[in-house]
């Protein structure tokens, strides 16, 4: 497929979109009660929220999740923020073709293509998981976009650990078996349902996460996400890991609040520690008994944070 090129239709209000995707069976309306929005980046349609008014956040997924993972905070803030989500194509309301191409760069690309868009003016970045490389890789193009960091579980440099990744993610990244439990039997974004939390997630939560992920075709990105994890320098993502770990530079002094879980069998301490080596003024909460959807065990706890730290670094203020 052609790199990114942006087309759309007005959507009501006056701000660019398109008509909102269809929630799939297995999302209670009541658990996503947004108007979602279309936007096409080089023959693939991304699917955005675009909620509320005010200061914007962007908010960056990673995998398996979707825009779904920032409902609460969407809900919490949309009253005095401008929310803006997208799902990464091939996640959840966004389109799944087989022949895009599934690598962090194209990903970079194509929320360059919707902020550009959207011209949201400077913004505060929130990230988890892939969305750090993604949401920092896009930073680093644009750091004069940048007012406040939030950042949850996630990383924008290369793994401190070097090759070493947990045997779950070795499984699927390098071997056939993998592969297909994760296009075969959906094992990735299920399990995750119950690997990343400490707390149990209500079914209808679980049954949400899944849905986009119905078909072995529409678990296409599930699998190239974690294909796509850098470990080498001949892996497509390494160059792209090194320019969003560059560009951590631009934010040693950008006002930055990190939440983490400590029970997160992915980004753990190591990961922790080397964001307090290169955000050395951030903001850092531990949470002892959080895992990687680090929203759902402590989302009450963090966005009660996330109010406190806008508070006390409200935007322009630098």
């Amino acid at each position: 497929m052609a790199g990114p090129t942006v087309s759309s239709d007005p959507a009501p209000g006056g701000r660019p979109g398109a008509t909102a995707a269809r929630l799939p069976a297995g999302v209670d309306p009541a658990l996503y009660p947004f108007e979602g929005r279309l936007l096409d980046v080089g023959g693939a349609r991304m699917h955005y929220l675009d909620e509320g008014a005010g200061p914007p956040v962007v908010m960056v997924h990673g995998n398996p999740t979707w825009s779904f993972y920032y409902r609460a905070a969407v809900r919490a803030l949309r009253g005095r923020h401008r929310c803006i989500v997208p799902d990464h194509v091939g996640c959840g309301l966004s389109d799944k073709p087989a022949d895009y191409d599934y690598t962090l760069s194209r990903r970079i690309d194509d929320l360059d293509a919707l902020l550009s868009h959207l011209d949201p003016g400077p913004i505060t970045l929130m990230v988890h998981d892939w969305g750090g490389a993604i949401g920092f890789g896009w930073a680093a193009r644009h750091p004069e976009k940048v007012e406040r960091l939030v950042i949850l579980n996630t990383a924008a440099f290369h793994n401190p650990r070097g090759t070493r990744i947990p045997p779950t993610l070795r499984l699927v990244r390098d071997t056939r078996v993998g592969a297909w439990l994760v296009q075969g039997l959906n094992a990735f974004a299920a399990g995750a349902t119950r690997l990343a939390v400490k707390r149990p997630l209500p079914a209808a939560v679980r049954r949400a996460y899944v849905a986009p992920y119905d078909s072995w075709a529409n678990r296409v990105a599930t699998l190239r996400f974690v294909q796509d994890i850098p470990l080498s320098e001949g892996d497509p993502a390494w160059a792209s890991i090194d320019a969003a770990a560059a560009g951590l530079e631009h934010f040693r002094e950008t006002p930055a609040l990190v939440c983490w879980g400590e029970k997160d069998f992915v980004f753990d301490g190591p990961f922790l520690d080397e964001w307090q080596r290169r955000l050395p003024h951030a903001e850092v909460h531990r949470f002892p008994d959080g895992g990687h959807y680090i929203l759902e065990d402590e989302g009450a706890a963090i966005m009660g944070l996330i109010d406190r730290f806008f508070a006390a670094h409200p935007v322009g203020a630098q």
